[in-house]
């Protein structure tokens, strides 16, 4: 079985997921589903980071770090600058980065 195979068959088993005709049954299923991933992408994005960071010590691009990983480029720098959770825990911006205001005329 190839890895392409293997996406393929968690995708249908989501798909059939979604297909439970019992709403409730459905929706029990979804948050057992959605409980034990958000364990997994835990574990998942900590793999990806580190081999984000091992390519990057490699010497290789964040274009090339990107299609190796299967991500956007914009991903890759987020990583590499220790960004988390798309941007919601960013620190904020510097006062120095921030652009200069005029002088009040008073």
């Amino acid at each position: 079985m190839t890895h392409e195979d293997e996406v393929l068959r968690v995708s249908e088993a989501l798909n059939a997921v979604e297909r439970i005709p019992d709403p409730e049954e459905r929706v029990k299923t979804m948050s057992k589903v959605m409980a034990d991933q958000v364990e997994r992408n835990k574990d998942w994005a900590k793999q990806r980071r580190e081999l984000v960071q091992k390519l990057k010590e490699e010497g290789l691009s964040i274009r090339k770090i990107a299609a190796r990983v299967g991500t956007s480029p914009s991903t890759v720098q987020s990583i590499l600058s220790g960004f988390t959770d798309s941007g919601k825990h960013r620190p904020p911006a510097k006062k120095e980065d921030a652009e200069p205001t005029e002088p009040s005329r008073e």
